[in-house]
């Protein structure tokens, strides 16, 4: 499967960009799919994640109440709604595919798109 991100952009804060991961070669309707983040001179942070069914959800603390995961199984994408954003949400986000059974656990994606850049600013 290949995984692409999109959707981001430039935004001020405060406001709102929707990211979209598609997936194309298979189908991502039996995978966990996660979104990450990765800043300049951070590591990368898992911010939300989400099992086949959506039944699961991981959202982190730094973006819980802002951000919100869903996804399409139907059209085979997932989807993170970012609301409410701040400049230190600026990074490279990044969708990838992993385990069902660890959705919260970074280590078990093995399968990563090409990423899509955020930038909130102040």
């Amino acid at each position: 499967v290949q995984l692409q991100a999109s959707g981001g952009g430039l935004v001020q804060a405060g406001g709102s960009l929707r990211l979209s991961c598609a997936a194309s070669g298979r189908t991502l309707s039996n995978c966990a799919v996660g979104w990450f983040r990765q800043a300049p001179g951070k590591e990368r942070e898992l911010v939300a994640a989400i099992d086949w069914r959506g039944a699961m959800r991981y959202i982190a603390d730094s973006v819980k109440g802002r951000f919100t995961i869903s996804r399409d199984n139907a059209k085979n994408t997932v989807s993170l709604q970012m609301n409410s954003l701040k400049p230190e949400d600026t990074a490279v986000y990044y969708c990838a595919a992993g385990s069902n059974a660890y959705v919260a656990q970074s280590r078990h994606y093995h399968t990563w798109g090409q990423g899509t850049l955020v930038t909130v600013s102040s």
